[in-house]
């Protein structure tokens, strides 16, 4: 008898531990929404996102000209000696050759100019890469979508974990209670005379089995529950309680799910971005057969210091603009172009082929949901009816049993009959919760079901 009064301090030690903490309501629309600010893969796909838009910017497109800027200076100092030719005098005689010599003759240079270039013509690669950019920037926003519905299925699949241990632990307790009424019965009845001391022994027994199940089941909880605040990246000791109550999507039609899947399924997505992408990466691989033309500007000043001897002017300063226009063709290239234009095409026409396959897999894997999600709903009904009986069958023989009409094994298989189908019942319907939202996922509306 000492040894139940220990395991029941410690349920309700543990309960009282855990009522201190569980103060937050954690609804399903708050789950979300910590979920999308917080969790580290949502925020990680979100700078990708950001990533691809700045990549896509017309800052990135070639379309823009590239403007330079060049500055120097350079300084000598040398020792001179110049031979002067032989020139003709004022009066027509002629003046011999001069050398001149000087020691120490410094020069100084410096100069400044601002270059600009721009392609006017690249035989369209430039075009065809922007849009290229465009698309995948497009297409980084469907990885994030992805991300976002990949995550969201994983925290529903953690919630309702979190709500069917929640019932669990509170139909265990309840178990527990009605064992603790049993066995106070049958010690007052042991005392009188009226039962036997194995009538006594098998319920101090049962009180046992079920307070350890309550402190397992409270463990599990608590473990999930901070497998919970990992998804929201929250504080894992922050204690919770969560919405058990769960409704179905109504008038789910399995060809609108096809249908809609075919629309908005983000695989399928992917994979037409995927196409237009290599459709524009062989556009502008094709572009090498084109000639490039450029044009180019730069206003430039330039100054010299000379204190040479022999120097005819000691400084010369000179400043101006020039500009020029450019055509490059690349006749050939060794096949080079050639072949990237080939592997491109090929390429495109293995994007093709992905994309039949994916809508085929997306076909099978929404009818396979379908059959999952259709058996769970048929399996969920059953259990519902398999729980009615077996608390009508439960509340029948409780009275017998009061009455002396039933033995405490029958009441305690009628006991567990009850609880297993309760525990059955709650697995079948979170079950088919989560196999709708794959469905759902599956179809491409996920994001737009109120869950």
């Amino acid at each position: 008898m000492d040894y139940i009064k220990k395991i029941g301090y410690a349920v309700l030690f543990f309960c009282g531990c855990t009522t201190v903490y569980a103060q937050e309501t954690l609804s399903k629309e708050k789950a979300i929404e910590q979920t999308l600010e917080n969790n580290l893969g949502i925020k990680i796909a979100k700078n990708s996102v950001n990533i691809a838009e700045n990549n896509a910017g017309v800052l990135n497109s070639g379309y823009l000209p590239t403007v330079t800027g060049n500055a120097g200076g350079n300084y000598s100092r040398q020792n001179v000696e110049a031979q002067l030719a032989e020139r003709l005098g004022e009066e027509g005689q002629i003046i011999p050759e001069e050398i001149r010599a000087s020691d120490g003759v410094e020069t100084r240079s410096y100069n400044a100019s601002v270059n600009i270039n721009y392609t006017l013509f690249d035989g369209l690669g430039r075009y065809y890469n922007y849009k290229s950019l465009k698309e995948q920037s497009d297409l980084s926003e469907l990885e994030a979508r992805e991300t976002i519905e990949n995550t969201l299925l994983q925290l529903f699949s953690v919630y309702y974990e979190v709500a069917r241990l929640t019932e669990n632990n509170q139909n265990l307790e309840e178990t527990l209670r009605i064992s603790k009424d049993r066995l106070k019965r049958a010690k007052y009845q042991f005392e009188y005379g009226q039962n036997t001391r194995l009538d006594l022994l098998n319920a101090e027994v049962d009180v046992n089995t079920d307070s350890i199940n309550v402190l397992n089941s409270r463990q599990t909880l608590k473990n999930t529950k901070r497998d919970l605040n990992l998804i929201l990246n929250r504080d894992l000791s922050i204690g919770f309680e969560v919405d058990t109550l769960v409704e179905f999507v109504p008038d789910l039609i399995m060809e609108d799910m096809i249908l809609k899947a075919k629309r908005n399924n983000v695989v399928i997505l992917q994979m037409e971005k995927g196409l237009r992408i290599n459709k524009f990466n062989y556009k502008a691989t094709k572009g090498g057969y084109l000639p490039t033309i450029g044009l180019t500007g730069s206003y430039g000043w330039n100054q010299n210091n000379n204190n040479n001897p022999a120097s005819f002017a000691n400084q010369n300063t000179n400043s101006g603009i020039s500009g020029g226009i450019s055509l490059s063709w690349n006749l050939f290239d060794g096949g080079r172009t050639i072949t990237s234009v080939k592997n491109a095409k090929l390429t495109y026409e293995n994007q093709e082929l992905l994309k039949k396959q994916t809508e085929q897999q997306v076909e099978r894997d929404i009818q396979n949901t379908w059959e999952t999600y259709r058996n769970a709903l048929f399996i969920l009904r059953t259990q519902e009816e398999n729980v009615k009986t077996n608390r009508n069958n439960f509340e029948r023989t409780e009275e017998r049993y009061k009455l002396g009409q039933t033995t405490s094994i029958e009441f305690r298989q009628a006991q567990l009959n009850l609880l297993n189908s309760i525990v059955t019942r709650n697995q079948a319907k979170y079950t088919a919760k989560l196999a709708e939202l794959e469905v759902l996922q599956v179809s491409g509306e996920l994001l737009n079901t109120d869950f």
